[in-house]
C-alpha cells in the first residue's frame, strides 16, 4: 500500500497501542527503505502530537478540536473543509492557514472560530493527511525562476519547477505546451514544488485527445506494477479443490455482456409448482487475492474500474482471467440459489462455495437475434426474461423506480448506476436481465450479512433534497406537467416512479428525466445499513456481484468467505441446536457473535478505513465520466458556433439563466450583460428574471431559441444569446415581485 499519513492513522483505533512491526506488515513496508520512511513519519507525527509512544509503541492521541476533511477550494483563494460524515458544517479556512495544503487534499483541521449565524465555523490546516493531486495538467513557460509549469485547474494556486527526466530532458523544449506534469516533491518551507514531464498532450486543451486530457487531470495508473503483475495466481483446478464446494458444473449456465472479465454468471431451471431455482455465480476473486498482497493493494488503490469511451482502466489486470468466467472452463465461485415463485417472490435461498463451467457467453447481440425457442439455449433465455420481468415488477411495487437516460450518455450503468439512480436500459435486455438478477442478488446476499450481524458495506442513498424537487415540480407546471408529491413533507421513491411515468409523456423527455436524475443524491458506501432511495429498500442493500470491477464487492466476498470459513452455527461448542448459516431459515434465529473476535474486529477496521477512501475514487470516477462527456459535448458545440437552437430555461441565478438545447442535451449559460434590450431584476422567489419596461420575463421553464456564442473547451462553458422567446410577465406576476426582494441585474452593470 502506498504509504500516506491517512492511511498510517487508518491502523489506529480505540486509543489502542500499535506496534511498528504490526503497521509494516499492514502498509507493505517490505524493504529497509520504506521501513526507515514509515519511522520518519512516525517521529514526525509524535513530535506534533497526533501519536503518542509507550513501551515501544505507538498510539493515536484523541483531539477534540481536530476534524478531518477534503479541501475545495476555488479560484480566488477561498477553501473550505469539507467532513465525510453527511450534515456536518464545512470548516472555511484562509489562505496563509493552508500550510502549503492544495484543493483536494485530506486534512486534519484545528477549528479556530466556531460558527455562528449563517458564519461557516474557522480553522487551519494542522496536517496534511493525503495528497489528491500526485499529477496536474500544466502550461509549461519560461519565468525568471526557470521552467516552471501553471496548473490548468485554477483552483490550484501554485507552480511547478520543472526538472529534466527520461520522458522529457530538456524541459525548455516544451515551453507553450500543455503537458502532464508528475509532482516529485510538494511544496517544503519557502520552496515551491518540483515536478517533471510525464507526457506532451499538445498546444493547448484542445489539441489534446479528451481521453487522454481526462487520464491526465485525475491521475489514473494505465499500467499495473511489476509486483502486482508478478504475482502468483492460482493454476488449474484440483480434486482436492473441490472438497468443500458445491458442484454446479453441470447445470446450464451463461454469463451475460461481453467483458473481458466477467464475474458474474446465471443459471435458471425449473423447482416445480411454477417456481425458478435462480443461481447467480459470482467469481470467488478472494480465493485469488489475499489481503496485503501487492495485487490486493494495487485493487485497493484503484478502487473500482473506470470506463473512458473506448479506454478501460481496470480493478485488477487481465491476468486475473484464472478468476473470471470464461466458456467451457471450470472456476470457483460464490452461488446463490433462490427459489422464486411466479409473482418474483423469493421463497427460500442458500448460499454456497461453489465450482461452476460457463456454457455460453450472451451477447447482446445474440439476445436481440431471438435464439429458436426450440433450443436449449433459447427456452433457457425465454425463461430468463420472464423472469426478470417478474423482479421487475416486484421491485416497482416497492416503489423503485428506472430513468431512461439519454442514448449518448457515457455513463456505464450496472446494477444501479455508478452513484445515482439505478437505470435500466429496456432497449437493452442483456442489461436489463443482468441488471434485475444482480440487484436481487445484492440485496440478498447483503440482507443477509445484516441479519448475521457482521460487518459488511453497505450501498446508502438519502432522498432527495426537498427544495430541488419543488424547483422541478415548478419547471414542470410551467410547462404543463402537473407533478405533485403524495407527501409534502417528504420525498418518496414512488414520488420518482410516477414523475419518470408522466415525464415521458413530454416532448422534452430526455432534459426533463436528466434533470430528474440530477435531483437524486448521490449513494455512498457505509459501515451502516441505511436506506437506499432509488431501490426503495428500507436496510440492508450493497454491491458484491462485481468483485473485479468494485473494491467494496471484493471486501463483501470476503466477509463470506470468513463465515463459509470461521462462522459459529451454535450459541456454544456445547448447545446441540445449530443454525444453516448458509440458508435463509436461519434468519431470526441468530443471537450470537456469528464470527470469532479477532476476525470481526480485523474486517471492522478494513472496512472502516476503506469506506472514506471508495467514496472518493467513486466520486473521482463520476467526474471523470461527467467531464468527458462534457469535453464532448462543447467540442461538438464549438463546430456549431453561430448556429441557433430551440432549448428550455433550467436553472435561474442573478447574474443570468441557464439553457438546456433539447437536441443535444447541452446546457449554456444566458448572461444578463448579454440581454441589452431592458434593465432585468432577478426574483429569487419566483426563480424570474423581469424587465423594468418591456414586461420580457424569462422564467424556469419557459422555452427560448437561443445562439451559441462562444465556447471554452477545457472549462466546459458555452454562452448563448438569446434571440427569441421566454414570456411576458402579467400583473399578477409584477405585484407578487413587490414582495420578493428583487436583485438589480442591470446588463450595464
Amino acid at each position: 500500500m502506498e504509504l500516506s499519513i491517512h492511511s498510517l492513522l487508518a491502523n489506529f483505533a480505540e486509543d489502542k497501542l500499535v506496534a511498528p512491526k504490526a503497521l509494516e506488515k499492514k502498509l507493505g513496508c517490505e524493504d529497509s527503505a520504506s521501513i526507515h520512511r514509515l519511522q520518519i513519519a512516525l517521529d514526525a507525527l509524535e513530535k506534533i502530537g497526533i501519536l503518542a509512544k509507550e513501551r515501544g509503541k505507538y498510539r493515536r492521541v484523541a483531539e477534540s478540536e481536530l476534524v478531518e476533511g477534503k479541501l475545495r477550494c476555488s479560484s480566488k483563494g477561498f477553501c473550505f473543509a469539507i467532513q465525510d460524515q453527511e450534515g456536518s458544517e464545512d470548516i472555511y479556512i484562509r489562505e496563509s492557514q493552508l500550510s502549503n495544503a492544495w484543493n483536494g487534499d485530506r486534512v486534519l483541521v484545528k477549528v479556530t472560530k466556531e460558527g455562528r449565524r449563517r458564519r461557516s465555523p474557522e480553522g487551519e490546516v494542522r496536517l496534511i493527511l493525503e495528497r489528491s493531486n500526485p499529477s496536474v495538467i500544466a502550461k509549461v513557460k519560461q519565468t525568471e525562476q526557470g521552467i516552471r509549469g501553471v496548473p490548468l485547474d485554477d483552483r490550484l494556486l501554485f507552480e511547478l519547477d520543472l526538472q529534466p527526466n527520461q520522458t522529457v530532458s530538456d524541459p525548455a523544449t516544451a515551453v507553450d505546451q500543455l503537458a502532464h506534469v508528475q509532482v516529485v516533491r510538494y511544496p517544503l518551507g519557502q520552496y515551491p514544488p518540483l515536478g517533471t514531464i510525464t507526457q506532451i498532450l499538445g498546444d493547448d486543451a484542445q489539441s489534446a485527445a479528451d481521453t487522454e486530457l481526462v487520464c491526465c487531470k485525475y491521475g489514473f495508473p494505465r499500467q499495473f506494477s511489476e509486483a502486482a503483475l508478478g504475482q502468483a495466481l492460482p493454476g488449474k483446478l484440483k480434486k482436492a479443490d473441490l472438497k468443500n464446494r458445491l458442484d454446479q458444473r453441470s447445470h446450464l449456465t451463461v454469463t451475460l455482456g461481453a467483458t473481458a472479465l466477467a464475474d458474474t454468471a446465471i443459471s435458471l431451471e425449473s423447482a416445480g409448482s411454477d417456481n425458478w431455482l435462480l443461481g447467480v455465480h459470482i467469481a470467488d476473486v478472494s480465493h485469488c487475492i489475499s489481503p496485503d498482497t501487492p495485487l490486493d493493494q494495487e485493487a485497493y488503490k484503484r478502487g473500482l474500474a473506470v470506463y473512458l469511451g473506448e479506454i478501460a482502466l481496470p480493478l485488477l489486470p487481465e491476468t486475473l482471467v484464472a478468476a473470471s468466467f470464461v466458456p467451457g472452463e471450470e472456476r470457483f465461485a460464490i452461488s446463490l440459489l433462490l427459489t422464486i415463485n411466479p409473482e418474483g417472490e423469493v421463497l427460500e435461498y442458500e448460499i454456497q462455495p461453489s465450482v461452476i463451467q460457463v456454457d455460453h457467453a450472451l451477447t447482446a447481440e445474440q439476445v436481440a437475434a431471438d435464439l429458436p425457442a426450440k433450443s436449449a439455449l433459447g427456452s433457457w433465455l425465454q425463461q430468463a426474461q420472464t423472469l426478470s420481468q417478474a423482479l421487475r415488477q416486484q421491485r416497482h411495487q416497492r416503489g423503485s423506480f428506472d430513468l431512461n437516460l439519454a442514448q449518448n450518455s457515457l455513463t456505464c450503468y450496472s446494477d444501479e448506476g455508478l452513484s445515482k439512480a439505478i437505470a435500466i436500459d429496456s432497449a437493452n435486455p442483456t442489461r436489463s436481465m443482468l441488471s434485475e438478477f444482480a440487484l436481487l442478488a445484492n440485496q440478498t446476499l447483503l440482507s443477509h450479512l445484516q441479519a448475521l450481524n457482521v460487518q459488511a458495506i453497505y450501498r446508502v442513498q438519502s432522498p432527495p433534497d426537498a427544495l430541488d424537487v419543488q424547483e422541478l415540480i415548478k419547471l414542470a407546471t410551467n410547462l404543463g406537467i402537473a407533478l405533485s408529491l403524495a407527501n409534502e413533507d417528504a420525498v418518496q421513491p414512488q414520488d420518482y416512479q410516477n414523475f419518470a411515468a408522466q415525464l415521458l409523456e413530454s416532448d422534452l423527455a430526455p432534459v426533463l428525466t436528466e434533470l430528474l436524475l440530477d435531483t437524486l443524491r448521490p449513494a455512498t458506501y457505509s459501515a451502516v445499513a441505511g436506506p437506499h432511495f432509488s431501490l426503495a429498500a428500507v436496510m440492508g442493500y450493497g454491491s458484491i456481484v462485481s468483485p473485479l470491477s468494485r473494491y467494496a464487492d471484493l471486501l463483501n466476498q470476503r466477509v463470506l468467505q470468513a463465515i463459509f470459513a470461521d462462522g459459529r452455527d451454535r450459541r456454544t461448542s456445547r448447545a446441540k441446536e445449530k443454525v444453516n448459516l448458509r440458508h435463509s431459515s436461519c434468519l431470526g434465529q441468530v443471537s450470537w457473535n456469528v464470527l470469532p473476535p479477532d476476525s470481526q474486529r480485523d474486517l471492522e477496521a478494513a472496512i472502516a478505513a476503506a469506506i472514506p477512501h471508495l467514496n472518493e475514487k467513486e466520486r473521482i470516477a463520476q467526474q471523470a465520466i461527467k467531464d468527458l462527456e462534457g469535453l464532448q459535448k462543447v467540442k461538438q458545440m464549438q463546430q456549431r458556433t453561430g448556429e441557433v437552437f430551440a432549448g428550455l430555461i433550467t436553472g435561474i441565478q442573478s447574474y443570468g439563466f441557464f439553457v438546456e438545447i433539447a437536441e443535444l442535451i447541452v446546457e449554456g449559460l444566458v448572461h444578463v450583460s448579454s440581454l441589452k434590450d431592458d434593465w432585468y431584476e432577478y426574483r429569487s422567489r419566483q426563480q424570474t428574471l423581469i424587465g423594468r419596461k418591456n414586461r420580457r420575463q424569462y422564467r424556469l421553464g419557459d422555452r427560448v431559441e437561443v445562439q451559441v456564442k462562444s465556447v471554452d473547451y477545457y472549462r466546459q462553458q458555452i454562452d448563448l444569446l438569446v434571440v427569441g422567446g421566454g414570456s411576458e410577465a402579467s400583473e399578477e406576476d409584477l405585484v407578487e415581485g413587490t414582495d420578493a426582494n428583487p436583485e438589480s441585474a442591470d446588463p450595464e452593470i
